[in-house]
């Protein structure tokens, strides 16, 4: 199915529930402005709902879109770009692609490129597809956009039972699209986009449950609703009927509670008892039940084959057998908004144009609902009717006016709309064709029956029937031939009696032989008799007559006047007097005029009319005034030939009008005069003809070149609305880019790093404020070559090695000594923007010199032999030579885990102190603390640290560090040979 076809049949949806397993799918249809409403409507759900959400956009084909990336940061759930067959799983959201169509068949979404050409309605297709494939499970959320995409794709699922939200239009940035669908009456809820996520939910936890529905096998009308209810369903009929003015009993009962039960879950009513309650005391919701029983689901063509088999095997006949003369009647009950009965119209049209005959056509659509006939009446449809209307036809049989496409004037005044009720209102009659389709499935079987009589009645001999795809003839078979059956197409063989009046509603069993009007058969059977024996009366004995109004226009005719009338070239005429010989007319016109005045009957004297073949006749005119209540009345003009003339029967109830010689010569003048004005007012008509066929000329042209702007300005719309939802994501990333910018800045900022972007050319396109410490730079040198500013490096190569990284895509570094005494630490990196894009580079320089000074310093105390190790200001080692941590190493502690850099110093001696030889840990952790507070300048002691192996004795050595900073640098000096010499020498 192409953008350009109707979604599916949501009747086929309807009536074959999906099964339970299936998860809800919410479809979420948006356009301009719908990126805020899609990202306040996500950040409003949980991660786990129970449900899949499909976002459907209008999307620009030649651009990447951002949409994944842009709602990922506004919801937990995974955004997915569809990709075609792939399966729908709960808890995810699925977005289109660019430049393609989607719908949903059973699990899997499906994809087929979008065509180029021709209006586009990617809501509508999907709405209308899941409506089909998910019946009650289906979720439609219309948001922000211009138009009325989505709006039949709504309707459809609506009729299917699911759940119909719309963005509230105040919060929307563009309400084209909310106010379209909000217009069919059917939206269950209008809210802003943050409410709609909860209402969804609410929802679905309000699932109905098996509500006692079974299925009667025995029973006429399949489905029937269980006992214990039928007095609660039965109340909820009688309200819709008083106070709804239906009666839906007719209806089949499973489907009569399949749409209770979707509107007792959209007011989470849960059960039927209170329902009765709901709808007893809210008048709204009733009209709201109302409604949905009605389904007003229609379209323009539904069903394309079968158009077409009705425009070759039926409308092209029915226009052949029919002459001028001959009026073609069609009726479509139950029409609607008037889609069907339109297509019907356009079908005769085309029929006409082929076959080069106009006879006078009239089509009479109907339905029970007065809003639908408005509607219909006004010829007024959205935009998406261009998805089910050719090109041609809506060119040449409609006009555009902002988002609508309206019905030329030469096909609406073909058509009459009033209200009717099929089941209970008398049929139309004498019909060449009726159009009943998609309307006896929802009816029971009896009912069913009884409308079939009533199409059979309306129609005329060998007139057609045209029903829906799901229907069939079955109860009157023998009275039809089948013209199609794949299309449901049959041809009336005997016409039907009479309707009977309307069966008494349920509950109020009427027997035949009680009803007052069971006799009527009967009745009618002597009044066609008595119709019939007038009519072989008249044809016999009265004279040849016609019926006039007061303006001498032709009514009716009676019996066969082609001796007295004839039509001339040019445009037809009504005028009496311009159907008459010459040499009658006058008189003929004298007389209706008198008789119109005075309203007495009045006749001529006997006339000469010429006829064929040089023959000639003797005739009286006789001209009756026929009174009618309300009105002028009528004229009768009779042609009595000289053999039927009675002599003066009736003379003193019609006057003789004189016609003597003086008469005569009078009446000849007055005709001349008359011819001469006649003539007059013929040139001046001839002229304005002229004059208004050069205006109608004009008219088309300008008609055409305004249907051209239409044309162009819907392309426009459409590329503005993919541009905006491009510029809404663009904005967006804009934003993202900013505030990762702004991030970068500060970042660079905080790191204090000195760092240049140069392109492949070694333009200047950024740097960090630490840069203009090294390079003579400023914001107005962007764009300027790196090679044009000097800087305080002792870097030579550096413009080679940009070059070189630019090109070879290697990373460099150095260290580079610069002019203030300073080292940095040089990297320099590629930099590509993008695949495809000439490469540049990033040069970053780090100042190591403090870690160079560290290190430089730990080479020298490295180089000292006594053991070493610097203190902060708290007593925590900092750095230690390499004496210490052998010694460390040597002595039980290889990892420098409690003497080494992080370890407090100050604290091993202080807990050394509670040892029982700790006299010495205490005097050092004193010496320390001395140091450290200040009370002291140094601090030296001899201590003996003794091995099982041997005796040794080290010189402790302390002294303050210098430096804001403070601590003390300890020292460890072995002196246990000195002890012993000295022992020895003592």
């Amino acid at each position: 199915m192409s953008e350009h076809e109707q979604p599916s049949d949501p009747h086929k949806g309807s009536e074959s529930q999906p099964v339970n397993s299936l998860p809800y799918v919410v479809a979420v249809g948006a356009s301009a402005g719908g990126l805020d409403a899609l990202e306040r409507f996500f950040q409003s759900l949980p991660v786990q709902t129970g449900a899949a959400f499909v976002v459907i956009q209008h999307l620009s084909p030649d651009h990447k879109s951002m949409m994944g990336n842009l709602l990922g940061r506004y919801t937990s759930m995974p955004v997915t770009t569809v990709e075609d067959g792939m399966t729908i799983e709960p808890d995810r959201i699925y977005l289109i692609p660019p430049a393609s169509m989607m719908s949903v068949s059973g699990t899997e979404l499906q994809l087929r490129p979008k065509s180029p050409r021709g209006l586009a309605l990617p809501i509508d297709l999907f709405f209308g597809s899941l409506a089909s494939a998910y019946g009650n499970r289906a979720i439609a959320v219309v948001l922000s956009g211009t138009g009325s995409d989505g709006t039949r794709g709504a309707v459809a699922v609506n009729d299917a039972g699911g759940l119909l939200l719309s963005q509230d239009p105040e919060s929307a940035k563009f309400d084209g699209m909310p106010r379209s669908v909000i217009a069919t009456g059917l939206v269950d809820a209008i809210l802003p986009p943050e409410e709609l996520g909860p209402r969804i939910l609410d929802h679905i936890s309000h699932a109905p449950r098996e509500r006692g529905m079974h299925r009667d096998s025995s029973g006429p009308s399949g489905p029937s609703v269980s006992y214990d209810r039928e007095s609660a369903l039965e109340e909820v009929l009688h309200l819709l009927h008083h106070q709804g003015g239906i009666n839906f009993r007719d209806y089949k009962p499973a489907t009569v509670m399949r749409r209770i039960e979707r509107r007792m879950q959209v007011r989470h009513v849960p059960d039927l008892e209170n329902y009765v309650r709901l709808l007893d005391g809210d008048i709204s919701e009733l009209h709201a039940l109302r409604r949905e029983l009605l389904i007003p689901v229609t379209n323009f063509f539904r069903d394309p084959e079968s158009f077409e088999a009705l425009s070759e095997k039926v409308v092209l006949p029915i226009v052949k057998e029919h002459t001028e003369n001959q009026p073609i009647r069609v009726w479509v009950p139950g029409v609607s908004t008037g889609e069907e009965a339109y297509s019907i119209a356009i079908l005769f049209a085309e029929a006409f144009d082929t076959l080069r005959r106009w006879p006078d056509f009239k089509l009479f659509a109907t339905d029970v609902e007065q809003h639908n006939v408005d509607t219909g009446s006004a010829g007024m449809f959205s935009e998406s009717i261009a998805a089910e209307v050719s090109p041609e036809r809506l060119e040449r049989f409609f006009y555009k006016r902002g988002n609508h496409y309206i019905v030329k004037n030469d096909i609406r005044h073909n058509i009459v709309f009033a209200k009717h009720n099929l089941l209970e209102d008398p049929p139309f009659t004498r019909m060449d064709l009726v159009s009943c389709r998609n309307l006896l499935i929802y009816f029971r079987n009896d009912a069913q029956d009884r409308v079939m009589r009533r199409l059979q009645y309306a129609l005329a001999p060998g007139g057609y029937l045209f029903l829906g795809s799901s229907e069939s003839i079955s109860s009157v078979e023998q009275d039809f031939s089948t013209v199609s059956s794949k299309h449901k197409l049959y041809r009336i063989l005997r016409h039907g009696a009479p309707p009977l009046e309307p069966h008494a509603p349920v509950g109020r069993q009427i027997t035949a032989s009680k009803r007052p009007g069971a006799q009527r058969p009967r009745a009618n059977s002597d009044a066609a008799a008595i119709d019939a024996g007038q009519s072989v009366l008249l044809r016999g004995y009265a004279p040849v007559s016609l019926l006039l109004n007061t303006n001498q226009e032709l009514l009716h005719v009676f019996g066969d006047v082609s001796r007295y009338l004839s039509i001339g070239e040019g445009s037809v005429t009504l005028d009496v007097g311009k159907l008459l010989p010459a040499s009658i007319a006058p008189v003929a016109q004298a007389l209706l005029h008198k008789v119109a005045v005075s309203k007495e009957s009045m006749r001529s004297d006997i006339l000469h009319v010429k006829l064929e073949h040089n023959q000639s006749e003797r005739v009286r005119l006789v001209v009756r005034h026929v009174p009618q209540e309300g009105t002028d009345g009528y004229l009768m003009l009779s042609f009595e030939p000289e053999p039927s003339l009675q002599p003066e029967a009736d003379a003193e109830s019609v006057q003789t009008m004189d016609l003597s010689a003086e008469s005569a010569d009078r009446l000849e003048t007055l005709e001349r005069e008359l011819a001469v004005t006649r003539e007059s007012l013929q040139a001046t008509i001839e002229e304005l003809e002229t004059a208004n066929e050069e205006l109608q000329a004009t008219n088309e042209e300008l008609m055409a070149s305004n249907e051209e702007l239409q044309s162009s300005n819907e392309e426009l719309q459409s590329v503005n609305e993919e541009l905006y939802t491009v510029n809404s994501e663009n904005q967006e990333k804009i934003e993202i880019l900013n505030r990762l910018n702004a991030d970068l800045d500060n970042m660079a900022q905080a790191a204090a790093i000195a760092t240049i972007f140069v392109d492949h050319d070694l333009k200047l396109t950024r740097f960090t404020p630490e840069a203009t410490k090294l390079f003579k730079i400023r914001e107005a040198d962007l764009g300027r070559s790196i090679d044009d500013f000097t800087n305080l490096l002792d870097y030579p190569d550096f413009f080679a090695e940009l070059k070189r990284t630019i090109h070879d895509g290697d990373m460099l570094q150095r260290e580079v000594p610069a002019t203030n005494d300073r080292v940095y630490l040089a990297r320099v990196l590629p930099y590509a923007v993008r695949p495809g894009v000439p490469r540049g580079a990033v040069a970053t320089f780090v100042d190591v010199t403090t870690l160079r000074d560290i290190e430089r310093m730990q080479s020298v105390l490295d180089s000292l032999p006594e053991h070493v190790a610097v203190l902060d200001a708290s007593g925590r080692i900092t750095m230690v030579n390499r004496a210490w941590r052998a010694f460390a190493c040597g002595n039980g502690d290889p990892e420098l885990t409690n003497s080494g850099p992080g370890s407090s110093y100050l604290e091993a001696c202080q807990s050394g102190a509670n040892a029982s030889d700790g006299d010495y840990a205490k005097k050092a952790a004193e010496g320390l603390q001395a140091l450290l507070t200040g009370e002291r300048e140094r601090f030296s002691m001899e201590y003996p640290c003794h091995s099982p192996e041997i005796e040794r004795w080290f010189l402790m050595h302390a002294a303050p560090i210098q430096h804001p900073g403070g601590g003390v640098v300890v020292s460890h000096i072995d002196i246990s040979a000195w002890k012993r010499a000295e022992d020895q020498t003592g």
